[in-house]
């Protein structure tokens, strides 16, 4: 199935060649949840405090699904 995946900031770093452009596209297996993705994709999951799945907010435990577009940001700062 294939899917979209976007990475923020530091954890672009994660993943040799990612194009902040384009992000992956990538073609997984069925059932597979956000976590899992992390962990496939190698992006410390103690990093990752935001997850978004198709514009909304998600969690570790949530399915992916054909066509998604999922999203990985670290913790963020301002001042």
């Amino acid at each position: 199935m294939p899917i979209t995946v976007m990475l923020s900031t530091t954890l672009r770093t994660c993943v040799p060649g990612y194009n902040p452009v384009t992000g992956l596209c990538l073609d997984l297996p069925e059932s597979l949840t956000v976590g899992d993705l992390a962990d496939r994709l190698g992006l410390p999951r103690g990093e990752i405090k935001i997850i978004m799945l198709n514009g909304r907010h998600a969690g570790f435990a949530q399915i992916v699904r054909d066509g998604d577009r999922i999203g990985y940001f670290p913790a963020v700062g301002g001042g």
